[in-house]
């Protein structure tokens, strides 16, 4: 589902890997502001799901989006998490993962499709960019910007809908 035309680097790219649900997954380092453990950061809110509550960093309220849950039910266990903050084109928000793994240099070169994706994207997994290999490693790349977009617009959706009833 990566395609050059829609992220036309060149050189290398820095990736933040980490650990989600038993893969390891990357998202582009510009877009990282901080990382910090979920027991550091001061919560209060937490009632939610998806969005398992609000945290302020450094004097910045934001979401917290419990990724463990969005992109698997079951890998939501207790144990050591880490909270990766972002700064994203419309906010700053942290994300739960399992755990950061460190910063992976790509070159373009080493982002391929992946396996059995085609030539087009399937209409709500645009987000997955490719896959990356480095040092015998495979990182499922997202673009984190356009997989937070997604959660967005399907809770506004699912609000409507109970609106409408």
């Amino acid at each position: 589902m990566y395609h050059s035309d829609s992220h036309p680097w060149t050189g290398q790219i820095e990736f933040l890997s980490f650990r989600l649900g038993g893969l390891e997954y990357g998202l582009e380092f510009s877009k990282v502001q901080e990382l910090r453990s979920l027991k550091s950061l001061e919560r209060f809110a937490s009632d939610g799901e998806i969005i398992s509550g609000v945290a302020v960093s450094r004097g910045v309220i934001m979401p917290i989006v419990d990724m463990r849950v969005a992109f698997d039910d079951s890998a939501r266990a207790p144990g050591q998490t880490d909270v990766i903050v972002l700064q994203l084109s419309s906010c700053i928000m942290g994300v739960v993962v399992d755990g950061v793994t460190n910063v992976v240099t790509l070159d373009a070169s080493q982002i391929s499709p992946l396996p059995g994706s085609g030539q087009v994207c399937e209409p709500g997994y645009d987000y997955l960019m490719g896959l990356g290999e480095a040092d015998g490693r495979r990182l499922v790349l997202v673009d984190i910007d356009k997989l937070m977009s997604i959660r967005r617009k399907a809770g506004r959706e699912a609000a409507g809908t109970q609106q409408a009833a």
